[in-house]
């Protein structure tokens, strides 16, 4: 007989009877999803384009700061490129030069230095330039990331340098050449504007006097109509996506919450809640806290298994990434009704609660702690598994804290929690000199080692397994106080361990005799605790 013990235990035949999560509650859920994140991301991009088109007013252009550049040949080129309205979709679209167009600018970085600026067909351009010594540019695109978020920029290589060609000979000077479409010579900053036409286009900028090297600051911009055609569109399908979703999510994440209330919560004091047999409390018991945290370590786990975990848990990564936006959007919703009623609406906090476990389960056997071989149970409910979570449920919320206790009050334990498990406490590893690398945080570091200890020797080292739990425990508190589940202040506080036991066991109210291995109390008591 397997003399293994179970963690939530419960002698009740009704506490035995799991949780059934109805599946239409799921299909709400999972439509709610996909229609918010469809209108949500319509409705972003719809404000974007409307700030865009508010940005061309009076005829203006989308453009972006001055960028650098010097070749040391004689010309300075853009990659051609090539506009066909066939293939682009706008056959049926008006012309092309009604619809966008560019401009660029041109700055010598040599005060008085003659420059020149046009645009030709790429055909002419590379006779013109033939055996020509010059600098090719990328592409102009729109940049959303890095110093020069959300502007036009020249793409480069990936060593950020221009693509220099060799050649021997020397060009005529350019101003001379008759194909251009569009040009400008002169000192001073020289500007073109080029509409949109069917063809293979090419850039060029040069001294004017065709000698090397160029070196120049250039401003790509541009400008369209297709933003009036595109956004009222967009916006109209982003509000309807969100005024559908919305709701199917609240009635989905409601549904699943009272399909977890279906079974009670389990009596105080099963093995995760009581101490070890002959266990000293050591002192006064620290400050109640309502979360009730726990992970037990298997005795024997696999030494290799833990390298393949995060690849097996792929199917919880899916399902937690579809119930965190949920869960996102049902706090949010969840702190308007407590601005004005004072209370978490309860189906909302169980499904709250299911997703914190349902996470903190998946964390446990992938990587967050690698604590058991068992698969994690796809629920939201309690089950029998190592690791376990649950809230208690308030009775009353302040109306006030939940303006400022989710970002201004949790500060301080966001800064830590970021320490603990984010970029602030990484170890970076392989990091070249332009911080391109992978790194690692304080967590992540001390499950790696455990791992490693794991791997060689067959044994999980019990005290770092403790302080793992104990920084997990850390990090799902100051969840639970930003997430508006509770207005109990976190603790400063690293409690160690598989179980929070004094901190739980003062919160229900029972009365802990030290030195004893039970308590009296309101909650029942129960059997000792396995041995971590």
């Amino acid at each position: 007989m397997d003399s293994s013990p179970t963690y939530p235990t419960e002698s009740t035949p009704l506490r035995e009877r799991p949780a059934r999560m109805r599946p239409l509650n799921w299909v709400l859920l999972v439509l709610g999803v996909l229609l918010t994140a469809f209108g949500l991301g319509l409705t972003i991009g719809a404000a974007v384009l409307m700030g865009a088109e508010s940005a061309q007013q009076d005829g203006r252009y989308l453009s972006g700061d001055p960028e650098r550049f010097q070749s040391t040949g004689h010309a300075l080129t853009t990659a051609s490129m090539v506009i066909d309205p066939g293939e682009a979709g706008l056959s049926g679209a008006p012309p092309l030069e009604d619809l966008a167009s560019i401009q660029v600018r041109a700055t010598p970085v040599v005060p008085d230095q003659p420059i020149f600026l046009g645009i030709a067909e790429t055909a002419d351009i590379s006779d013109y330039l033939d055996n020509v010594p010059h600098g090719v540019l990328g592409d102009m695109s729109w940049t959303d990331g890095g110093q020069r978020s959300g502007q036009w920029s020249w793409t480069q290589d990936a060593d950020g340098d221009l693509r220099e060609t060799a050649g021997n000979q020397s060009p005529a000077p350019p101003a001379e050449q008759d194909f251009w479409a569009v040009s400008a010579t002169g000192t001073g900053t020289q500007e073109i504007t080029f509409d949109l036409q069917a063809g293979q286009w090419t850039l060029v900028v040069m001294n004017a006097d065709a000698t090397r090297p160029v070196w120049i600051d250039l401003q790509p911009g541009a400008r369209t109509e297709l933003l009036g055609f595109v956004n009222p569109g967009m916006l109209i399908a982003g509000l309807i996506g969100l005024l559908l979703g919305i709701p199917l999510l609240l009635l989905g994440s409601a549904g699943l919450g009272r399909d977890i209330d279906q079974v009670p919560p389990r009596r105080r004091g099963g093995p995760e809640e009581m101490p070890a047999e002959g266990a000293e409390w050591g002192g006064d018991s620290p400050a109640a806290h309502p979360l009730s945290f726990t992970g037990h370590l298997d005795e024997k786990l696999s030494r290799g298994l833990w390298l393949i975990k995060w690849l097996l848990a792929i199917p919880h990564y899916i399902v937690l990434a579809l119930l965190w936006f949920a869960l996102v959007v049902t706090t949010i919703a969840a702190g308007f009704t407590i601005l004005f009623t004072g209370r978490y609406p309860r189906p909302w906090f169980s499904f709250s609660v299911g997703v914190l476990r349902w996470n903190w389960r998946a964390g446990f056997y992938a990587y967050s702690a690698l604590g058991t071989d068992r698969y994690p149970p796809f629920t939201l409910a309690r089950a029998d598994y190592p690791a376990e979570l649950d809230v208690d449920y308030p009775d009353r919320l302040s109306r006030g804290l939940v303006l400022v206790k989710w970002w201004l009050l949790a500060i301080p334990h966001l800064l830590i929690v970021g320490i603990l498990t984010g970029s602030g406490g990484a170890v970076m590893m392989g990091a070249d000199r332009n911080n391109n690398g992978w790194s690692m945080s304080l967590l992540g570091l001390l499950v790696l080692i455990a791992a490693v200890i794991l791997l060689f020797t067959g044994r999980y080292r019990h005290d770092i397994f403790a302080l793992i739990i104990g920084l997990n425990r850390w990090v799902y508190r100051v969840s639970t106080y930003v997430l508006l589940l509770r207005d109990d202040y976190p603790p400063f506080r690293l409690d160690q361990g598989p179980t929070d036991t004094r901190a739980h066991l003062a919160h229900r109210g029972a009365e802990v005799t030290p030195g004893t291995s039970g308590y009296s109390g309101s909650a029942a008591p129960g059997p000792p605790a396995p041995p971590a």
